[in-house]
């Protein structure tokens, strides 16, 4: 059993898509970044290369490179997934939290979740997801920024 950990935080700005785990998300601002944005899925990617000892996000896929503006991170995800699955390592649960303090996302808990299972070869069971609004403290709970907190359990593969 291997765990790994990722964080991310990304500044709110109007006329941006707001996605959060590869939803879109219903929001007049959306994340500040070179791809999409998505806090959530950079934090599991660091979780995920963290756990398999590869490294972070930036040394596969750097904000100075042309490929990746306004990519859907999506892409990050399954790109890091098959290679940890070359590794021999499979996925046996995740939990995460998105720190925000607007918008309100727990109507869209199972969408997020849906999705992240989707992605990484799991059950939605194996995938739970938190939200935490920062009592209005620091720039998350001004509502100027977002962040996301990853934790992943891989397991070596039955051959």
């Amino acid at each position: 059993m291997r765990i790994g950990n990722g964080y991310d935080i990304h500044k709110l700005v109007p006329e941006r898509t707001l996605y959060l785990g590869g939803v879109k998300v219903e929001y007049p601002k959306g994340l500040l970044g070179h791809s999409d944005g998505d806090v959530l899925l950079h934090a599991v990617c660091d979780a995920l290369l963290g756990a398999a000892g590869l490294g972070d996000i930036g040394s596969f896929f750097p904000d100075n490179d042309t490929r990746y503006k306004n990519a859907n991170s999506s892409l990050f995800v399954e790109k890091i997934y098959a290679l940890i699955h070359e590794q021999g390592l499979s996925v046996v649960n995740l939990d995460c939290t998105i720190f925000a303090r607007a918008p309100k996302l727990g109507e869209l808990r199972d969408d997020i979740r849906k999705n992240l299972a989707w992605l990484l070869h799991v059950a939605p069971t194996d995938v739970n997801v938190k939200f935490k609004t920062m009592n209005e403290l620091g720039p998350i709970g001004r509502g100027d920024a977002v962040a996301a907190q990853a934790c992943v359990l891989l397991e070596t593969e039955a051959t």
